[in-house]
């Protein structure tokens, strides 16, 4: 009888969650410290050697129900005790983005404790994982943002940085970040079957490690159980979305009919307007022609007389010749 425990090389057909699902990003990375350091010096363009340490600020305890105070489920770390990097995955468009970012990236930057120096602040890094495109005008697989100079460019502080990997652009890596596998890694995170992950592992030794640990995340059901759960908050997120966006088109529908209605009303109003002017018109020219058939008909009773006075006026001639001897 085979006893032997299952393993992530014997993994085939499709992940039960894919690592889109932030609570497993999270318990990943969480778990194997290697793979954390892969993932930043990948994204930060770092070579191993540059990385000394780099340490979870915020961990949670994995397999434990997420709570209201950690609900929000960014990864906030320290690294070489010299910079602060925010990591976040987020697969729900909730408009506003870079407003939220830049929310976070600013709490993570007032850090200075009562009395130090502005000097001793700490670089601040926020990194974001969107299942959505951010700008779609302007398209990009990974792009970074800095506070400069709109004239000439010059970096007002390099203190301050964000930058977007975006999850439906991988085609668009360029070849820089295939160079420091910025790919590879958006890979993993869209793969849907254990095949997909296993020829990324093939390729690079940190996704070999991330890989093997999210194999042994999935096989816990405590785990599994925190993974449904914000898979049900993801189901619930679309459907208010869904239904949010139905009530727009439809209110968009109602004020595109609506200002139809009113452009035809105008339109009617218009046409009533220009009969009634019309109808003036025709009126003015009625009452004219009633003027001028009057001054006709008397014009006529003037000749109907005179033409009986002349009438009268020959019989009597003719009548004072008959007599006459």
């Amino acid at each position: 009888m085979n006893t032997s425990k299952p393993s992530f090389h014997s993994a085939h057909g499709a992940l039960p969650y894919t690592l889109t699902n932030d609570y497993l990003f999270r318990a990943v990375f969480q778990k194997n410290n290697t793979v954390l350091k892969g993932l930043i010096c990948s994204l930060l363009h770092l070579s191993e050697e540059q990385v000394r340490s780099v340490t979870i600020l915020n961990p949670i305890e994995l397999g434990k129900a997420i709570d209201s105070k950690t609900f929000i489920l960014d990864i906030k770390v320290i690294l070489n005790d010299a910079a602060l990097i925010n990591l976040e995955m987020q697969v729900i468009n909730h408009h506003f983005w870079p407003e939220r970012s830049l929310s976070y990236l600013c709490r993570s930057f007032d850090s200075l404790n009562k009395g130090e120096n502005y000097s001793a602040v700490k670089p601040v890094i926020h990194i974001s994982f969107l299942d959505f495109t951010l700008f779609p005008v302007y398209p990009e697989f990974y792009s970074s943002y800095m506070l400069l100079n709109v004239k000439n460019n010059t970096i007002y502080s390099d203190k301050l940085k964000l930058a977007v990997v975006n999850l439906n652009q991988i085609e668009l890596a360029t070849k820089e970040d295939k160079l420091y596998h910025i790919d590879y890694w958006a890979q993993l995170f869209k793969a849907t079957t254990w095949e997909e992950i296993k020829m990324l592992a093939a390729k690079n030794q940190y996704i070999q490690e991330a890989s093997e640990a999210l194999f042994e995340l999935c096989a816990q059901d405590d785990i599994r159980e925190q993974c449904e759960a914000r898979e049900d908050y993801y189901r619930l997120e679309r459907t208010l979305q869904s239904e949010h966006q139905f009530l727009v088109n439809d209110l968009q529908h109602t004020r595109h009919t609506l200002a139809c209605m009113k452009d035809t009303l105008a339109d009617t109003q218009n046409k009533l307007f220009d009969t009634q002017d019309k109808l003036s018109d025709t009126q003015d020219k009625l009452s004219d022609t009633q003027d001028k058939l009057s001054d006709t008909q008397g014009k006529l009773e003037y000749f109907k007389l005179e033409n009986e006075r002349l009438k009268a006026q020959l019989q009597f001639f003719q009548n004072k010749e008959a007599v006459t001897p």
